[in-house]
């Protein structure tokens, strides 16, 4: 038999509270790992998964991709293609989705399953991604692990001041993690918003890329100018500073949730 590689996107999302981030760690739970374990049970053999970025310990995905290669048996790689394309169904292929799911705990979830050209890259093909935070005022019991509860009134028209004034800018030294290893800290905001939910306050924000606890860092920021500690063309000083310890303290990771990644041929 004749076994030919056919390289997949899996589109997940999941509750990220119980998890040490998405990348595989060694000694804690991550997301991944737990995938790459589901995934060798379905297809008898190790699995190694490329994620999309990582995502810290408490972060949520609402969509997040990764890829993987798996044999297909005896078909040609056109016909592959299409047989895949039905796995989500009834498809001869060993990848399903259904039985993919069910080898998932409950709080992570696979989408989809795409099959994409070998040579497509979870991670270097992303052109876009996009991040909600998400806070609430009132106590909500349901809300713990999944929005941050906060105390006084805030400013939201400084606050969306600070934010445009963001996009302004692409060098964020200032809202990186200190020590990560990245060849820049350039990146290309196209949208930073505070809006108005039905209980509370979600900040948007979308990028080409991001640094390691930049959306936390930029929250904490903007609260600043929420809370009328800082003016908000005093964000300008922190950002031209490249200095983590002017900008402001992280906010929770409970209220973050990845929302979209973008790729040119999905």
């Amino acid at each position: 038999m004749v076994a030919q590689l056919q390289r997949y996107f899996l589109e997940l999302a999941y509750d990220g509270t119980r998890y040490h981030g998405w990348q595989v760690q060694p000694n804690a739970m991550s997301v991944q790992q737990k995938l790459n374990e589901a995934l060798a049970v379905l297809l008898r053999q190790p699995v190694e998964t490329i994620g999309a970025g990582r995502t810290d310990t408490g972060v949520h995905a609402k969509q997040l991709f990764a890829h993987l290669d798996v044999p297909v048996i005896d078909l040609p790689a056109e016909a592959a293609v299409e047989e895949v394309s039905k796995q989500n169904t009834k498809g001869r292929n060993s990848l399903r989705l259904e039985s993919l799911n069910a080898l998932l705990p409950h709080d992570i979830a696979v989408k989809q399953i795409i099959p994409v050209h070998a040579d497509a890259h979870a991670r270097f093909d992303a052109t876009q991604r996009s991040y909600e935070y998400h806070m609430h005022f009132d106590k909500d019991p349901f809300k713990q692990n999944n929005s941050w509860q906060v105390k006084g009134e805030l400013d939201v028209e400084a606050m969306n001041h600070a934010a445009a004034i963001i996009m302004e800018y692409t060098d964020f030294s200032c809202f990186s993690k200190s020590n990560t290893q990245v060849f820049t800290n350039n990146c290309k905001v196209v949208r930073a918003q505070w809006l108005r939910s039905k209980d509370g306050l979600v900040f948007h924000i979308s990028a080409d890329r991001f640094l390691r606890n930049m959306v936390r860092a930029i929250v904490g920021t903007c609260m600043m100018v929420g809370r009328h500690e800082i003016e908000p063309e005093g964000i300008r000083s922190i950002i031209e500073s490249k200095n983590r310890s002017n900008a402001g303290t992280s906010v929770p990771a409970c209220g973050l949730y990845l929302t979209e990644v973008r790729y040119p041929y999905l």
